[in-house]
């Protein structure tokens, strides 16, 4: 088999893997930045790059549950519900934020091909990861909104998109939906009239 057709071996059998089935070793640093490589091979129209990575490792993951838990409490939870918030930060070996920079007034870019870019960004990083022998997920939810969150991963112009979990999957991922099959979604282009 080539090593293309390897390659697209692999990413047809990347499915995510949630937190409570991720386990130690996660990514080393030169492997989060082989995957981030990967991330800058997505298109992107004039070359704007308008994504970042945040890599949360060791003692950085106790800060982001503090935050965690901060933010549940601003938002009303019970201690119970805060304290699982908390908890979210510790689940999984590694996170990894993703944070968006978009030019809303780029001359040539526009808004919608930088966010293909940073969806692109995404899957090209988290198929490496997957190529690396590592599994993972992206989760997002309120926590992506929470002043105190968002303060302490963006600066001005920035969207905090979410967090990429990783580590070595303890099961295999499976799909979550019903996938359509391809001929569902490709057809040939017919001309109107």
């Amino acid at each position: 088999m080539s090593a293309s057709a390897d390659l697209l071996a692999g990413m047809l059998t990347r499915y995510s893997v949630g937190p409570k089935h991720l386990a130690d070793p996660a990514p080393s640093l030169d492997e989060l930045r082989r995957m981030t490589e990967a991330a800058l091979r997505a298109p992107d129209h004039a070359g704007l790059v308008p994504f970042r990575f945040a890599a949360i490792r060791g003692e950085a993951r106790g800060r982001l549950a503090d935050l965690y838990e901060q933010a549940a409490v601003l938002a009303g939870k019970s201690p119970a519900d805060a304290e699982r918030d908390r908890g979210r930060a510790l689940d999984a070996p590694l996170l990894v934020a993703v944070i968006a920079r978009i030019d809303p007034g780029h001359p040539v870019a526009t808004v919608h091909e930088q966010w293909m870019t940073v969806g692109g960004a995404l899957t090209n990083f988290m198929n490496a990861a997957h190529a690396l022998g590592y599994a993972g997920k992206m989760l997002s939810g309120a926590k992506v909104r929470a002043a105190p969150v968002v303060a302490a991963f963006c600066g001005p112009g920035e969207t905090l998109v979410g967090w990429v979990v990783m580590g070595t999957a303890q099961k295999p991922g499976s799909p979550k939906f019903q996938k359509p099959l391809p001929d569902e979604v490709l057809r040939d282009w017919a001309p109107p009239g």
